[in-house]
């Protein structure tokens, strides 16, 4: 059923899907594989990334360090893995600028690629009032203070846990959001 599934959004899109897949017998373990003509074989090399819920938010943890350092202000982590599968954490933080916004994206993408994670795509540049940067695990959120408000994340996620940043933005003088 799920491959005569993906078949058919590979007829219809032309396009890769990205598929989720965790082990049963730790639930904690999950790797992302691309799915492109042939859906029904899943190819080893096509790992984006093998990563623990653990990994996923130190990797969260990471990013918010690197908005704090590029002055990103009201830094929230929320771990999600309980409210859905598709990811375990968002990274939302609130940029002052286009330039800033930008520079914060930059940098987290510098600290995640020398640490092997790839991105796997980023929207919202060219507008940069909302810049989504998606790692699988992590989903990094850049708003401005106007669309933050106005979608209001951590609002519709509000039953998601709130990882403690006080380890990871020390030094920085960054307003983290607990």
């Amino acid at each position: 059923m799920l491959r005569r599934f993906f078949s058919k959004l590979l007829e219809v899109t032309n396009a890769a899907v990205w598929i989720k897949i965790r082990n049963s017998s730790n639930p904690d373990y999950h790797a992302w594989h691309s799915v492109m003509a042939q859906p029904d074989t899943i190819n080893p090399r096509s790992i984006v990334s093998t990563q623990t819920l653990a990994d996923s938010v130190e990797f969260a943890k990471l990013a918010a360090r690197a908005a704090a350092e590029n002055k990103g202000q009201d830094i929230l982590v929320l771990d999600l893995s309980r409210q859905t599968s598709v990811f375990d954490c968002f990274v939302i933080a609130t940029g002052t600028s286009r330039r800033q916004m930008h520079a914060i994206a930059e940098e987290i993408e510098r600290v995640f690629k020398a640490r092997g994670e790839r991105k796997l795509s980023i929207s919202g540049m060219d507008d940069s009032r909302w810049i989504a940067v998606d790692y699988g695990g992590v989903v990094i959120h850049l708003f401005d203070e106007e669309c933050r408000k106005f979608y209001d994340l951590e609002g519709l996620w509000a039953d998601a846990v709130r990882v403690d940043l006080t380890e990871a933005l020390r030094d920085t003088n960054a307003r983290a959001t607990f």
